[in-house]
């Protein structure tokens, strides 16, 4: 039995069915994101695990014991909010200590338990200052302490770096995971951010229109995508049209090149994507696929130079790695483009 079961949760707001049939199976110490654009579900489906939504059926366990219908103090869960939902008018220790409080913990062992708290976050010394006083990275520091403060069985973040910069977003989110996994608390991350929840995550859950598209590990998800909205929404795709030559051996033509992928595929036009990092500009070993096409731009981002390339009417991306010696192609010169076949999908 899984430490967290979600079975069959569905949630209606009037005539509006906003999560349908959905069901998760967490075990115990696992970081899940749930990924997906907005109105997709992600966040009621939290909501529902932390007790601030009944579902309209359905069940949620936690250790074995039902959950459903409890109120969110008694299910022992720990919340981070998008907006920290800190106290302005307490200080930072006693923003820690406000659910030790609630629960009746002794003087002592409560200011015990917030210096460990304070430790823990980074933010020894900052116990008398006032949220105020601080800066948003460090607030959000605070509630996700405030939440860890009363050892929740299951610990909920609903976009929590959403609101800061993009350093301190990258910054906190590497201390989140850390601690988590330091703790080996069972937790549920909620974003819209793919990077996120590709980087932190043991595995990923992808939502769309209040169904869960594909879970899997980030691995899984990015390069075996199951439909093509996971294909769509997680990274950059390119997406070409072939024309189906043989369709019990799956030869088509894609671009210039034919290409035998060795697998059925439907009679006619199929779309077939690929991933930037896969295509190659020019020939290269063990690249089964090569077809031409024009450079229409170039962007030089760092380490990687991103190459824009019109095909046969369509328009791929591909990424290449900056070498200083090795200038990048010019705008409106043909060029040669490679990949193996492996790295083709059919959608």
């Amino acid at each position: 039995m899984s430490f967290l079961e979600i079975e069959h949760i569905d949630k209606s707001f009037g005539a509006t069915r906003v999560v349908k049939d959905f069901n998760l199976s967490i075990e115990r110490g696992e970081f899940i994101s749930l990924l997906g654009p907005s109105g997709c579900g992600k966040t009621t489906v939290l909501r529902m695990v932390a007790g601030f939504e009944t579902p309209s059926s359905g069940s949620i366990r936690i250790d074995g014991r039902e959950v459903t219908n409890l109120r969110p103090n008694q299910r022992n869960i720990g919340m981070v909010f998008q907006a920290y939902a800190l106290f302005p008018n307490l200080t930072v220790a006693d923003n820690v200590a406000f659910g030790l409080r609630v629960k009746g913990m002794a003087r002592s062992a409560r200011e015990a338990r917030v210096a460990e708290m304070l430790r823990l976050i980074g933010l020894e010394g900052f116990g008398e200052r006032f949220p105020f006083q601080l800066s948003g990275g460090q607030q959000q520091r605070v509630a996700l302490a405030r939440a860890l403060a009363i050892e929740p069985a299951v610990l909920l973040l609903d976009e929590p770096l959403s609101a800061l910069d993009a350093k301190i977003r990258v910054s906190l989110r590497e201390e989140i995971r850390s601690i988590q996994r330091r703790l080996g608390i069972t937790t549920i991350f909620v974003t819209h951010d793919q990077e996120e929840a590709l980087s932190i995550s043991d595995r990923v859950v992808v939502m769309n229109a209040g169904v869960a598209d594909q879970i899997g590990p980030p691995f899984e998800i990015y390069n075996r995508p199951a439909t093509r909205f996971v294909a769509e929404f997680v990274g950059t795709l390119n997406l070409l049209q072939a024309d189906v030559l043989e369709p019990t051996s799956g030869r088509l033509r894609l671009g210039s090149a034919e290409v035998t992928l060795g697998r059925p595929l439907p009679e006619g036009r199929v779309t077939v994507a690929m991933r930037p990092e896969v295509v190659t500009l020019g020939r290269a070993e063990g690249n089964e696929v090569v077809f031409e096409g024009m450079i229409d731009d170039v962007h030089f981002l760092g380490s990687v130079i991103r190459v824009e390339a019109s095909v046969a009417g369509d328009r791929i991306l591909l990424d290449t790695f900056n070498r200083p010696n090795l200038p990048p192609p010019a705008p409106g010169s043909r060029a040669e483009f490679s990949m193996r076949k492996d790295d083709l999908l059919i959608l």
